[in-house]
């Protein structure tokens, strides 16, 4: 894989994520609750929100030249998450298929327009790192596959809830 590639496979994802969003936004379904066990859309976007900025977090330190090393035991996965503001994503011990109880409740009491405005310049900022990093960094720590974990894969995940959830509501009877 290389950057030239890498980079608008990223956007597209993100575009399709978006258009998603958009319609549910248009359908004011973003704070119902119910797309993922009693989690709304908004929900699910603070998830994706949290999960931008822990790998925003790790490019910035690939060009720092500083290491990152997941957490191993859960008292260093708890201090990662108070230090941090997010899971340790990368950890044997955090779940990763799943938004994470930490974040839901974290932004729970966080208007929507905030999670929707720190999202966008998590984004711009990762976006910004893989365009300062040399291919060959990319390379050496693997980050095009840990970048597409934490961005795409998890707007993939998400828009299958939200998609998933949109059909069964529409199948209910008025």
């Amino acid at each position: 894989m290389n950057k030239l590639i890498f980079l608008p496979r990223l956007q597209r994802e993100r575009d399709k994520f978006e258009l998603l969003l958009n319609r549910a936004g248009f359908l004011r379904q973003l704070t119902m609750a119910g797309v993922f066990p009693n989690l709304s859309i908004k929900d699910l976007l603070a998830d994706v929100l949290s999960r931008e900025q822990f790998i925003g977090d790790r490019l910035s330190e690939v060009l720092h030249g500083e290491r990152y090393a997941p957490c191993v035991s859960h008292s260093a996965l708890e201090n990662f998450q108070k230090e941090n503001g997010y899971p340790d994503y990368e950890s044997p011990l955090c779940r990763r298929e799943k938004p994470h109880p930490f974040v839901v409740e974290k932004y729970k009491n966080v208007s929507l327009d905030d999670i929707v405005e720190q999202e966008l310049a998590a984004y711009i900022n990762v976006v910004s790192a893989i365009e300062r990093l040399t291919q060959n960094q990319c390379l050496d720590y693997d980050l095009f596959h840990r970048v597409g974990e934490q961005t795409y894969k998890t707007y993939r995940r998400a828009s299958a809830e939200i998609q998933r959830w949109q059909k069964s509501i529409a199948a209910e009877p008025k």
